[in-house]
């Protein structure tokens, strides 16, 4: 049999916790009585900096049931680092880890699917949804828009899926050896290799709290994915940069046969308009690279991705 971690990041989580503590509790027992996981498999909760009662109710779930533990980080670090902290934490401690948000909009019961699938040879299983009938159009264009963007950058990443999957601890001893600063985990997972597979399933409403993941912060993740797995923009701004220099010898060559055929040249708006977009476009052209070498500059620090405050595990 397997033994399984669930690993939740949260952030400011107090309305959900305890209706997905409950939900995840039953699954997991339900699963231990069907012989498809040990019995020491335990729902690891890694509180990312949070300012409510998150930590108190994290702190009183483990001390009612053994099944969960906690894992409490020093200050904020964002999602992705929190559920990094937590897949470097659980390793070592099981065979495979499942990752799903707190709110547990994705299926918990494709669980089951996903074990399965470890079993049968794959080290990493991503859930993906099946479809968003849910979502508004706009989040849905949005959503999908951003995928295919990502994709068409470089960022291979696989369609429909965000951080709900199940590692293997082979793929997570792996995934260790990436050592970025800037995380984009969707990106950087299937770089690991080794047998993958997909489970599919319905994502359902967010029931209770706020989503952690609103427009901007999906664009910023988005730009984050980007720029952490691509050199694309970069080139992008070279190829501009060619075809603004063609088109200027085009127009030079236009104005001097204007200017000996006697035409008289106006030329104050082509002008003004030629001058404030070549200026846009240098500005943006440095704005892309400083985001690259600030990148560089992170990544040269090495300062550590998280830090770990407190850990309840099965010795406290």
């Amino acid at each position: 049999m397997t033994k399984l971690y669930i690993a939740v990041p949260c952030y400011n989580e107090e309305e959900v916790l305890p209706d997905s503590s409950f939900k995840l509790l039953n699954k997991m027992n339900q699963m231990v009585s069907e012989g498809k996981i040990t019995a020491d498999s335990r729902i690891v909760f890694i509180d990312d900096g949070s300012k409510d009662k998150t930590w108190e109710i994290i702190s009183n779930l483990h001390s009612e049931n053994e099944m969960f533990q906690g894992i409490k980080l020093s200050r904020n670090r964002g999602h992705q680092n929190a559920l990094l902290c937590g897949l470097m934490t659980l390793k070592d401690r099981c065979d495979a880890v499942i990752s799903i948000d707190a709110d547990l909009q994705d299926d918990i019961n494709v669980f089951d699917e996903m074990v399965e699938k470890f079993e049968g040879g794959c080290d990493v299983v991503y859930g993906v949804r099946s479809k968003r009938e849910t979502d508004t159009f706009f989040k849905r264009f949005t959503a999908e828009a951003y995928y295919k963007v990502l994709d068409k950058m470089g960022a291979k990443i696989i369609f429909n899926h965000a951080d709900f999957r199940l590692m293997s601890a082979k793929a997570l001893d792996g995934f260790s050896q990436f050592k970025e600063v800037n995380l984009f985990l969707r990106g950087l997972v299937p770089m690991v290799g080794y047998k993958s597979d997909i489970v599919t399933y319905e994502r359902s409403e967010r029931l209770l709290g706020e989503s952690k993941y609103p427009l901007k912060k999906m664009l910023a993740l988005a730009f984050e994915g980007i720029t952490s797995l691509s050199t694309k923009p970069i080139k992008m701004i070279s190829r501009i940069g060619l075809a603004i220099f063609l088109i200027s010898i085009v127009m030079l060559i236009y104005f001097v046969v204007r200017f000996f055929m006697g035409a008289t040249v106006q030329g104050w708006a082509s002008l003004a308009v030629s001058i404030w977009a070549i200026g846009g476009l240098q500005l943006l052209a440095i704005g892309v690279i400083g985001e690259y070498i600030g990148k560089i500059y992170l990544e040269t620090k090495a300062r550590p991705r998280y830090i770990v405050e407190t850990y309840l595990d099965d010795e406290n």
